[in-house]
């Protein structure tokens, strides 16, 4: 893995656990395929704009997984205000090709849709995700590698801030599973506990209790100071005023 690190900083490397805002451009080195972007004038620039994609900095917790080995490491040897250039190869991007997964399948297992199917799709069977190489004969060949797998990426990379304080952290992390923004969440923080409300337009986001939980867990785990937390939902009935009941 080879990185390139500009800077004139002489902090000291990123502790495992840290949690920092990133931006970046990540290409396929053979190809200069762009397959990920967090800046929007970069996006355009690019010509990969996606109008429906919201681009803002990524939140990345230092040597927790929450990005490619590779990159995970390069981060590990970085200070705040970096940028640096990081080559990602396969085994510690999205791995090797693996033979074993590119599959014939016949067309009848997509029932109705079997007319449907064409070379490139990307496809879902037995719960796995794969992309159609090939059809003839009834049957489809079905690659379930990772469309990225045995590729070399290059992450170009800006480390944009470290988040300090435990109101910071709390919101960002809210924010990495959750869709809302940040002058949307209420937040108390008591003594070691963390009360936290919500806009009322998100009561029915599915899966929401388990996103919950699991934001928990995340603040458990990089608030030190918290060890409580609390999801306050409000509800509001409209009251009747006496002119209403009237014409009622």
């Amino acid at each position: 893995m080879y990185i390139y690190i500009n800077t004139i900083s002489f902090a000291m490397p990123l502790e495992a656990g840290t949690l920092v805002y990133v931006n970046y451009v990540a290409k396929i080195k053979d190809t200069n395929e762009v397959i990920d972007v967090t800046i929007e004038e970069e996006a355009k620039k690019l010509g990969v704009h996606d109008p429906s994609r919201k681009y803002e900095p990524r939140l990345i917790a230092v040597g927790e997984g929450w990005v490619l080995k590779g990159l995970d490491e390069a981060l590990a040897s970085a200070n705040i205000g970096d940028k640096i250039s990081v080559e990602i190869p396969p085994e510690k991007g999205f791995g090797q090709r693996d033979p074993s997964k590119v599959k014939m399948i016949p067309l009848r297992k997509f029932g109705e849709k079997a007319s449907e199917v064409r070379i490139g799709d990307e496809v879902e069977i037995d719960n796995k995700i794969g992309i159609v190489r090939f059809i003839g004969s009834g049957r489809a060949q079905i690659d379930f590698n990772h469309r990225l797998a045995g590729k070399t990426l290059i992450y170009d990379v800006e480390i944009i801030r470290k988040v300090e304080t435990d109101r910071d952290k709390i919101i960002s992390l809210i924010k990495r599973r959750i869709p809302v923004e940040e002058d949307k969440i209420e937040l108390t923080i008591e003594d070691d506990s963390a009360k936290i409300k919500l806009p009322s337009d998100l009561y029915l986001l599915e899966g929401l209790q388990i996103i919950k939980r699991a934001v928990s867990n995340d603040i458990f785990k990089f608030v030190k100071n918290v060890n409580k937390v609390y999801f306050i939902e409000l509800y509001e009935g409209k009251k009747t005023t006496a002119q209403e009941q009237e014409k009622a």
